[in-house]
């Protein structure tokens, strides 16, 4: 190979080394990892321990209250960003609680509807108080109201950037 073209590939390898982190943008990075996968993790301990539902469960009977008690299949995994099958597991598991139940969609016949029972319902009512004063203690109520709502910000920006990816999962009906 001529000087030339190993000049050449020099160059396209440096075009391709990655913007990476500074320290303290790396500090930060770890934080963000750390500090949501153990406020997920105690939020699910939590509910398993006090009400024997998990938080994914939790999340498919508020996302299903939400949607005036019923959402289609597709659309519950695509809001949860959950695979369709991990959704499906989920809500099986849930019907034979008795907290939803699934059926066809009168609209089409095709699509399969999730239902939130009237036993899912009281479960819900009952469940979110403590879930919110977790989500308090663990989160809202350890940091400045302006860093939360810088949070807000910043996880609306990272949303924005990512939605478009996969518009189906667009939950937020307060943008604007």
């Amino acid at each position: 190979m001529s000087e030339d073209g190993r000049a050449s590939t020099r160059d396209a390898w440096r075009r391709r080394e990655p913007r990476w982190l500074d320290k303290d943008q790396q500090r930060s990075w770890r934080a963000l990892v750390l500090g949501s996968t153990l406020l997920f993790d105690r939020l699910d301990e939590d509910l398993r321990s006090q009400h024997g539902i998990s938080l994914v469960e939790y999340e498919i009977l508020v996302r299903l209250s939400e949607s005036e008690g019923e959402l289609r299949m597709a659309r519950l995994a695509d809001s949860l960003a959950h695979s369709r099958s991990r959704v499906t597991h989920t809500v099986k598991r849930m019907e034979a609680d008795g907290l939803v139940q699934r059926c066809e969609s009168p609209d089409d016949g095709r699509g399969v509807i999730c239902r939130m029972t009237d036993r899912g319902d009281l479960l819900l009512r009952n469940v979110a108080p403590s879930h919110v004063a977790g989500v308090r203690d663990y989160l809202v109520d350890l940091v400045d109201a302006d860093d939360f709502a810088a949070l807000g910000r910043v996880m609306n920006a990272v949303a924005d950037r990512l939605i478009g990816d996969h518009p189906e999962r667009e939950l937020r009906d307060d943008r604007g």
